[in-house]
């Protein structure tokens, strides 16, 4: 029954205590001594087996929030194609295109960073629409100086309004990048790189290794350089086509595990029909922040230089008992015959940082059914087709796509209407609220369910109106009479 557990390995308390009881019982037979000791090892062996089911079930539970995987965009993720478009006497030049692929996570100020190992010696000769953070130690060098020769060479975008002549096609953005499905126009960041000690052909090319991406922080993980076909390009007329000399892939995707131990909002619920307001829960996104935090009505809010962001990007959190730089609040406002209404508030609680094109993302069953979004723009993700209870929100652009930072301007709000599905329509058991909300991508952090704000299970008594009704009956009586 349980080969995989030699009798050697039987624990030494078991052995002795089946030891001990045999040698107890003097009349039982050897045949009855060898049955006990068997049903005593196929018990523990069992225990084994029910325990090694438990870790590995564990395990598995555990790897969903590990791996780079999102059920709600599972197509996700950054492409980042080298395209060789020409040799030169030592190397190459190419076009490296950075592709977001993402529907709602995009990259914010301020902006990606990209680096990778060189597998030689390559040198990078000279960038345009984009520069390498150092140049390294290039003494060997007489007469040209390369941009960079660092083994591992790490490149950020140039800021709006570099000279023209260092400007590329979707370059100069700070390194802000939109979401796909926000706009898909702006979901390119593009640079141009010539290579130099490197190979002169396809076979004597060796394609770069370890890329790290960080978009503006950790959370991305790449996989290695893979050549694909060579990229097609079409003359303006679209008379003619020619190709890239070759073509390698870098696929990048998000981990909001990798990215923080801890969620970066929380959200809180309200109703028109209970005077429960559900906060966000305590500690929702750590509390790691506690002691560095500005209490909102303080003259630390008000001194200069608050809004200041630092270089390592350290949160200023005005302080609250949840500790998170974002709170999304759902409120039920009003049910209507054939319509409901729901408010959507996001306020910021980060002194430091303003959200630029911000995303919202909310799954609830009746989504399937929005009739008007008031404030902002709406768009539905439909990541299976026979499902559509996700949707994304953002910000209207020049209206309120920018979420300032900490204070009076710091929330942007706006109101859904939804039609009412009759046959499946009810405020009971909180389904009035989101099953799952993102916020820039990021998951937050819900309430519990059973603090959602219920409907009362009955209604309040009013004393006052049997009698009104009496006092009515009594009236029409008197008036017939």
């Amino acid at each position: 029954m349980c080969n995989l557990c030699p009798l050697k390995y039987l624990p030494a308390s078991l052995r002795s205590s089946g030891i001990q009881a045999m040698g107890d019982d003097k009349s039982s037979s050897p045949r009855h001594k060898i049955a006990f000791q068997a049903t005593k090892y196929q018990q523990w062996c069992l225990f084994a087996q029910m325990k090694f089911v438990c870790m590995v079930a564990s395990v598995f539970m555990m790897l969903p929030n590990a791996a780079a995987y999102d059920p709600l965009d599972p197509n996700g993720n950054i492409t980042i194609k080298w395209d060789v478009m020409s040799w030169t006497p030592d190397g190459y030049v190419a076009t490296v295109t950075m592709s977001n692929f993402q529907m709602y996570r995009h990259i914010m100020s301020p902006g990606w960073t990209l680096s990778w190992s060189w597998a030689k010696k390559e040198v990078i000769w000279s960038m345009v629409g984009a520069q390498a953070t150092e140049q390294g130690d290039c003494s060997k060098f007489k007469g040209n100086i390369p941009h960079c020769c660092k083994k591992t060479p790490t490149i950020v975008d140039f800021l709006p309004g570099v000279p023209y002549n260092q400007q590329f096609t979707n370059c100069c953005k700070g390194g802000v990048v939109a979401a796909w499905g926000q706009d898909p126009t702006a979901s390119v960041s593009a640079f141009q790189v010539s290579v130099g000690l490197a190979g002169t052909s396809n076979k004597t090319v060796k394609l770069p290794k370890n890329f790290t991406l960080l978009g503006p922080g950790p959370g991305y993980t790449c996989g290695p350089a893979k050549v694909v076909p060579s990229t097609i390009f079409f003359t303006p007329d679209h008379r003619r086509k020619t190709q890239a000399l070759m073509t390698w892939n870098v696929t990048c995707t998000y981990s909001q595990f990798l990215a923080s131990k801890n969620p970066s909002c929380c959200v809180s619920f309200s109703s028109f029909y209970n005077e429960t307001i559900t906060p966000c829960p305590s500690c929702a996104c750590g509390c790691q922040n506690k002691k560095n935090c500005i209490k909102s009505n303080s003259k630390e809010a008000h001194r200069k230089g608050v809004n200041t962001p630092k270089k390592d990007n350290t949160p200023l959190l005005q302080c609250t008992h949840h500790m998170c730089p974002i709170r999304v609040h759902w409120h039920v406002k009003v049910n209507y015959r054939e319509y409901w209404r729901a408010k959507i508030a996001v306020t910021n609680f980060n002194y430091r940082l303003n959200y630029t094109q911000w995303t919202l993302v909310i799954q609830h069953p009746n989504l399937n059914n929005v009739t008007q979004v008031f404030s902002f723009d709406y768009k539905p993700l439909v990541p299976y087709e026979s499902i559509n209870d996700t949707g994304m929100f953002y910000g209207m652009k020049f209206y309120n796509d920018l979420l300032m930072e900490a204070g009076p301007f710091g929330n942007v709000q706006s109101e859904v209407l939804l039609r009412k599905d009759k046959n499946t329509f009810t405020l009971k058991q909180g389904w009035g609220f989101p099953r799952k909300v993102y916020f820039n991508g990021d998951e937050c952090k819900m309430p519990p369910p059973d603090a959602y704000p219920y409907l009362p299970n009955s209604a309040y008594a009013n004393p006052v109106a049997f009698s009104t009704m009496a006092a009515s009956l009594l009236l029409m009586l008197l008036s017939i009479w």
